[in-house]
């Protein structure tokens, strides 16, 4: 029997990586007005380059920096080298993010093979939480992934480079008439981006195993959050990821386990028709 309890925790950790696993896709959006669709992609990339460096240095924690650094650098090339040239045309970068995405799978396919590989978690051990056990990586994640966000909201929103993404989110030509370099603000947001989706990564392969095709779930998951809690927003993003991670584990505790990330899917039918702009709009942040 499975309390309330083991329910909230479940809840309160997943909602915290799921956060995570969305702000990047919506940091792209808030600022540059595109969909990414190699998101998912740049999870995969992270998964697997954290299984790599771990593999080879005996330290996850180096497999974690090395997945950021990874996620960071395969965006910011992504960007440069494809969608800088078309960045005004979302359907283009639609199509070319999509590609780049199909691409890597079949790259990770044929470098590491179909076989799901573990990635050990950065640290070890089941400690006892109100008569619960939970293990220890996952809530050094929890408490990872709130770090970063807390850290996010505040460059952003206190930062004068953060006020620039501000500012380049509401209006690209505004920002330019006061000397901001819009050009620069988009590769420090898919830089940011991509740090982020890297680290999620890790994260996600420590809970489960790092797969070619482990992207697809987290981009589904990330574009359901994004329009629940308002394309754009960061603050939406959170509150959609946690509304999102309850609706999934009393679907998955109390109906079935099959039905793991269909209510995602119905919730994101629901906003799209009653409520299309989601809970907080079109803003990047708010104060």
């Amino acid at each position: 029997m499975v309390s309330g309890l083991n329910v909230a925790i479940n809840v309160l950790l997943l909602g915290a990586l799921y956060s995570l696993i969305a702000i990047g896709f919506t940091l792209i959006f808030g600022v540059g007005g595109v969909l990414n669709l190699s998101h998912g992609a740049i999870i995969t990339v992270g998964a697997y380059t954290a299984h790599t460096v771990a593999s080879a240095t005996g330290s996850p924690a180096l497999g974690a920096v090395a997945a950021a650094v990874g996620g960071g650098l395969f965006s910011v090339a992504l960007y440069k080298g494809m969608i800088r040239k078309v960045r005004h045309n979302p359907v283009t970068v639609l199509i070319l993010t999509l590609v780049v995405s199909i691409i890597v799978e079949q790259v990770m396919l044929i470098v590491f093979g179909s076989q799901a590989l573990a990635v050990s978690g950065l640290i070890s051990g089941r400690p006892e939480i109100l008569g619960t056990r939970i293990g220890a990586n996952r809530i050094l994640v929890f408490g990872i992934s709130w770090i970063i966000i807390g850290a996010l909201f505040y460059f952003v929103n206190r930062t004068r480079t953060g006020k620039a993404i501000i500012a380049t989110s509401m209006s690209e030509k505004g920002a330019a008439l006061v000397g901001i370099d819009s050009e620069q603000i988009y590769t420090y947001t898919w830089i940011i981006a991509g740090v982020l989706a890297g680290l999620a990564g890790v994260f996600l392969a420590s809970f489960q195993t790092a797969a070619p095709l482990m992207g697809r779930t987290p981009l589904l998951l990330s574009f359901a959050i994004v329009v629940v809690g308002g394309l754009g927003s960061i603050k939406g993003s959170v509150i959609g990821a946690y509304l999102i991670s309850f609706l999934d584990q009393m679907t998955v505790t109390f109906v079935s386990t099959r039905l793991a990330g269909v209510s995602a899917l119905v919730v994101l039918v629901a906003v799209l028709l009653v409520k299309p702009e989601g809970l907080y709009g079109r803003e990047l942040v708010e104060e």
